[in-house]
């Protein structure tokens, strides 16, 4: 059987329509099938139920898909970082089931494994609750959630060989392959194709039988969701002999140093424990 596809938009053909329950894979922007996503917008489809842990960003990800009303339904975990998202929910544009992360994650797996419910004790007592069947184990409290099996998966992976035996890249390695089990068809968007056999069978994460058909994208953006920036270290060690040496000076000539951008002002006394401003050690 080829699964190997010239594009997303081939990849998709036949196998989307509207009103359609979708599991996408990814966490945050990470792990995202960017091509994929770009192919669904493109294709028209709309009335989307979409299983993923958050649906992206404003402009990127599945935050596209919200732009272009294609989704009508959220079953997620996190509804952060993306402004249209808070907004078509709050104005009862968007429904949103909202799912504990860990249940979400047991949702698909259950749901590949073809199991059609399980019990958990998270949300027990809060809205997540709310109509559900709850059951004592061992006298605990426990709520029934039924599994998910969707009509599609979409989901990235870094390699893959032609029979669609996978190999996912570090925190990709999350809902991805739980997404795959559980769609009943599956499309995979990798950065790399290689021949079968190709891939040691102790190095496969997920086995070809669960992937229908794959994408090649070999450069996919990899946008980052949030970029931080802090400022280089102090070299403490440096700011404490630069401190010593002022206090040394100080009291050989029995005058407070003045104060440089390296070496703060220090106390001129040296029996009395000063701090460094540097370093943030004592030092006499």
């Amino acid at each position: 059987m080829k699964k190997l596809f010239p594009s997303a938009a081939q990849a998709l053909k036949g196998v989307v329509s509207d009103g359609q329950l979708l599991a996408v894979g990814g966490f945050g922007l990470c792990g995202i099938p960017e091509a994929l996503i770009d192919a669904l917008r493109d294709s028209g489809v709309k009335g989307l139920t979409v299983i993923s842990n958050n649906a992206g960003v404003d402009g990127f990800g599945l935050g596209k898909l919200l732009e272009t009303r294609q989704i009508t339904k959220m079953i997620s975990s996190y509804v952060g970082e993306n402004k249209e998202f808070e907004r078509q929910y709050l104005a009862g544009e968007l429904e949103l089931e909202f799912t504990p992360q860990g249940t979400l994650a047991e949702k698909l797996r259950a749901g590949g494994a073809g199991i059609p419910a399980f019990f958990t004790k998270t949300g027990v007592g809060t809205l997540v609750a709310e109509g559900k069947e709850l059951r004592e184990f061992d006298g605990q409290t426990y709520v029934m959630e039924r599994s998910l099996v969707p009509d599609v998966a979409l989901v990235k992976a870094y390699r893959a060989d032609k029979s669609g035996n996978l190999q996912f890249r570090l925190t990709a390695r999350n809902f991805n392959p739980a997404a795959a089990m559980a769609g009943k068809v599956c499309i995979v968007e990798v950065e790399e194709v290689v021949e079968t056999g190709e891939i040691a069978p102790d190095e496969v994460h997920l086995p070809g039988i669960y992937v229908h058909r794959i994408v090649h994208n070999p450069k996919p953006e990899k946008r980052i969701e949030k970029r931080t920036v802090t400022q280089a270290p102090v070299d403490a060690a440096l700011a404490k002999r630069e401190a010593q040496a002022a206090i040394a000076q100080a009291a050989s000539t029995e005058e407070a140093p003045a104060a440089t951008p390296a070496a703060p002002a220090v106390s001129a006394a040296p029996s009395t424990p000063t701090t460094s401003a540097l370093s943030g050690q004592q030092g006499v």
